[in-house]
């Protein structure tokens, strides 16, 4: 059974509170008190998670909202499932998750989404921020190699070129 996590719920009021402040600072939009009534009964019960069926119908909208501003797949077009692999190498997600993805429901997702992005070991989280700072550092020492070559340059040019005399008048 798929459940919204209290992270998102707050993401969702975070969003909501953005989009509709309140005039007064007092009433709150009515997405906000729909998520706000949520997220207070799982706070006084101690839950982590609600189940997405039996959601309150204006705070599962509100939530829905801003969960479809949300990237819909962790796919980063490299599918080691497709060679066999049980896990994705590129997004962390199982082969179920990858071929069930387009009929999993919003909850079944963003569950999967905070399994990949709790585990953190998927090529989506660490090997291309890893290569982005290897190429930053790459680029910005290309960048001072080619700037010492230019200066090198420079100097090697003005030492050939002949004197020339006071300009004449």
């Amino acid at each position: 059974m798929a459940a919204i996590h209290i992270t998102d719920i707050e993401a969702a009021i975070n969003y909501w509170r953005e989009k509709k402040p309140s005039p007064d600072g007092v009433t709150l939009a009515p997405e906000l008190r729909a998520l706000a009534e949520v997220y207070a009964l799982m706070v006084f019960h101690h839950e982590e998670e609600a189940a997405e069926q039996g959601f309150p119908a204006a705070a599962y909208a509100a939530w829905k909202a801003w969960y479809d501003t949300t990237p819909d797949t962790p796919c980063i077009a490299i599918c080691s499932t497709s060679q066999g692999d049980a896990d994705c190498k590129g997004c962390g997600r199982s082969f179920e998750e990858v071929q069930r993805w387009p009929e999993m429901s919003p909850g079944e997702k963003r569950q999967t989404w905070r399994r990949i992005t709790l585990q953190g070991d998927a090529w989506r989280f660490n090997r291309y921020k890893e290569r982005a700072r290897e190429d930053v550092a790459a680029a910005s020492g290309a960048a001072r190699d080619d700037e010492v070559k230019n200066d090198a340059a420079k100097d090697a040019a003005a030492k050939e070129a002949p004197s020339q005399g006071s300009p004449k008048s």
